[in-house]
Formats: C-alpha cells, sequence, structure tokens
C-alpha cells in the first residue's frame, strides 16, 4: 500500500483590517495555523516604524510577502478601502502568488447581493485567478484545498494594472 499524498504545507501571508478584523485573523490564524498546522503565516506580527510609503511597501513584499505562496486576504466590512491591504494584493500579484479571498460574517451582503471586496481582489476574481470563499466554507479541507487551488491557477489570468491606492477610504 502507497502512503497517501499530501500537498506540503504552505507559508500563507493573511492580509486584513487589523483596526477592524484582528478577532477573525486570530481566530483564523490560530486555529488554522497553530493549532491544525494547515500552514505557516508570513504576515507581519506588528507595523513597520516609517512614514515612507514606499519603504512600508518595499519592506512587507520583501520581508513577508516573498516568503509566502499565498495571500489570503480576510474581507470585512471596511477592508475594501484600506491601502495596505491593497499594497499586499499588488505585491501578491507582481510575485505571481496564490490569492485568495475569504468573505467574513462582519461583512454584510450589499443590496444587489454583491459582498465589499478589495477592487484589486475583485478583478482577479472576475479574471478567474482568484476565487472567494466564505467564512463557514473554511474547514481543513475546504481551505486547504482553496489554497492549492490558488497555487495553481495559470498567472495569465493576473489583473494587476489598478492604480494603488494612496489613502484609506
Amino acid at each position: 500500500m502507497f502512503p497517501a499524498f499530501s500537498a506540503p504545507k504552505r507559508r500563507v501571508f493573511v492580509s486584513y483590517h487589523h483596526g477592524g478584523d484582528q478577532v477573525y485573523a486570530d481566530a483564523f490564524c490560530g486555529y488554522f495555523c497553530d493549532q491544525l498546522e494547515l500552514f505557516c503565516d508570513t504576515s507581519l506580527e506588528r507595523g513597520y516604524d516609517s512614514d515612507d510609503h514606499d519603504y512600508l511597501r518595499w519592506a512587507i513584499k520583501q520581508r513577508n510577502i516573498s516568503g509566502s505562496s499565498c495571500t489570503i486576504v480576510l474581507c470585512g466590512v471596511q477592508t475594501r478601502w484600506r491601502k495596505f491591504v491593497d499594497w499586499e494584493i499588488k505585491a501578491t500579484l507582481d510575485l505571481k502568488h496564490g490569492l485568495l479571498g475569504v468573505w467574513l460574517p462582519s461583512n454584510p451582503q450589499a443590496s444587489n447581493g454583491g459582498v465589499h471586496k478589495p477592487d484589486r481582489l475583485q478583478d482577479n476574481i472576475a479574471s478567474g485567478f482568484s476565487e472567494f470563499i466564505a467564512w463557514d466554507q473554511c474547514t481543513a479541507m475546504g481551505l486547504k484545498s482553496a489554497i492549492e487551488r490558488a497555487v495553481r491557477r495559470s498567472r495569465a489570468l493576473i489583473n494587476n494594472h489598478r492604480a494603488l491606492r494612496q489613502r484609506n477610504g
């Protein structure tokens, strides 16, 4: 009998609105990273002490996102308007890493049936490069499968032409 094949444990960057969704990020990483050891988290433990936006974008890309294979964007009610989330998504796409969005329970469905998410993430959902899953779909197997799909998607589908967000909305 052959041993079961299992995908390697991925290094994942988790992007989210620190001021609004820290509770969800802590629960998400605590369960999937610490408890189940489904992935290794490369996210920032604390912010960089600088007002230089060029340096901040470089530091996040080089020190946190470069060592990952996928970025998971936790999409709460205000995530769409956060410049750092946009910068992290752009850096992920520049490096041609996988991208996955997670719809948090704090993010209500809009009247048109959609959910607020960062524009750059939406561009890549529309292109077929990224997918968007609900918080309650984040089971061990569901999330692991979604990460693997994100890492294996064709890089030709990446849409990263949008101008960088310069300020929070």
